[in-house]
């Protein structure tokens, strides 16, 4: 699948937060979307999975514009993961996932044994298959989000999109949530806000400042003291892990 963004602008009122964002997601890459607060991260994904619509700009699945796409078929492509904040949802954990069943049914058409099946690996897949018949709101925030993934496994899309999904996880957990996309071995379009775990994960980064891109490439490529200190305004040194061919970046304490 080809996701593609052309010259994506937002404006709230006349306040700028996306100033022309484009980008070209392909070939199965796990691309991050990485930046300070305020940088425009979110909001870019936004316009990407339809919560917002851009202000001027196009985006492009396989060719075709979304605004000639349903929501219902876009979903069947794309599937979200975004910001944990507070889920009201009165329904056991295995009701959740199966919700990502319903892209793929006609109005009132009940769940089938595949339906189930893709519910039960989805679950096992984030280490909560015990959890199944459990009240979504007994469960802990973190363990929440991992639901919300699961429910995203079962839309079985071709495109993920996250949106700083492990905030709220302990490190266990974010490294779990991330080994587990990475595997999908599709196309993947990360807000991340540890440059770590960006570096880890990442094929590609795009780099946003004030609602420009401002920098894009490999993790080695981009994750530089240099660029660290002009986009985030810290000092950090960089080192190369020779075992696992990964970068990390050590923060400079403030004086």
């Amino acid at each position: 699948m080809n996701l593609k963004s052309e010259d994506i602008k937002f404006s709230i009122g006349k306040k700028s937060i996306l100033k022309g964002i484009s980008i070209d997601v392909s070939n199965r890459e796990f691309i991050g979307i990485i930046g300070p607060n305020g940088s425009g991260k979110s909001t870019f994904l936004k316009c990407l999975y339809r919560t917002l619509k851009p202000s001027l700009g196009s985006i492009i699945i396989d060719g075709t514009n979304i605004n000639k796409i349903n929501i219902k078929e876009s979903a069947k492509k794309i599937a979200v993961v975004s910001q944990h904040n507070f889920y009201d949802f009165d329904f056991s954990v295995k009701d959740i996932v199966l919700m990502g069943r319903s892209p793929h049914k006609n109005m009132m058409e009940r769940d089938n044994e595949n339906d189930y099946k893709i519910m039960y690996d989805s679950l096992k897949k984030v280490d909560m298959l015990d959890f199944k018949d459990r009240n979504f709101n007994t469960l802990s925030g973190g363990e929440q989000q991992r639901i919300i993934l699961a429910r995203a496994l079962a839309q079985k899309t071709d495109c993920l999109i996250l949106d700083e999904p492990t905030n709220h996880l302990d490190i266990k957990y974010q490294l779990q949530l991330m080994n587990i996309v990475k595997e999908l071995d599709i196309e993947v379009i990360a807000a991340i806000h540890d440059l770590n775990i960006a570096a880890m994960y990442c094929d590609k980064i795009y780099v946003l400042k004030d609602g420009y891109i401002v920098a894009y490439g490999t993790p080695k490529e981009v994750l530089t003291k240099e660029l660290i200190k002009q986009v985030y305004e810290v000092d950090a040194m960089v080192y190369e892990n020779e075992e696992s061919n990964t970068i990390n970046i050590l923060y400079t304490p403030c004086v």
